[in-house]
């Protein structure tokens, strides 16, 4: 079963999107017949290598026992090394985020985080992995929907800092 186009999460992507002058990525939400919650599935849901999906990984970065999140766009074909993060972030840990923590600061449910159409922006990273692929793709606010983008749209949207998050 697919989600409809009019989904909240997905609508509120394609607004953020229409509004930061990305229409031609909210245009071209896909909508798919089943769920890609993982880069290896989206990947051939949508005919492209698993490096060109963009991962959109909420973690817990504490700092003084205090966790704020923190939204790494990760390249699909490796993993975030939590400690770079953390260093990169100057946090003292960085840890994966339970799924309560991940709806409360993104509204979206795990496998259909959007890189935006969160209820305040969080810091985030992006992979410099990204910049190898003309085209990246990233989910839409729901698990069965993905959108085309650019390494450069995805800083530019999410005022977001390129780095490399994998040693």
């Amino acid at each position: 079963m697919s989600a409809p186009h009019d989904h909240p999460g997905i609508a509120k992507v394609a607004a953020v999107l229409d509004e930061s002058g990305h229409s031609d990525s909210a245009r071209g939400i896909r909508v798919l017949a089943g769920a890609v919650r993982t880069a290896a599935e989206a990947a051939e849901a949508v005919g492209v290598p698993v490096g060109a999906i963009a991962n959109s990984l909420v973690f817990a970065a504490v700092t003084g026992g205090v966790a704020a999140p923190l939204l790494a766009l990760t390249s699909g074909a490796h993993r975030a090394d939590t400690a770079l993060l953390a260093e990169l972030v100057g946090a003292d840990s960085v840890e994966r985020a339970t799924p309560a923590f991940v709806r409360e600061h993104t509204g979206q449910v795990i496998g259909g985080v959007a890189p935006v159409g969160h209820p305040a922006p969080l810091r985030t990273l992006v992979d410099v992995a990204l910049r190898e692929h003309e085209q990246v793709w990233a989910a839409a606010g729901h698990p069965h929907a993905v959108f085309p983008t650019t390494f450069e749209a995805l800083v530019e949207l999410t005022g977001g800092t390129p780095a490399e998050v994998a040693r």
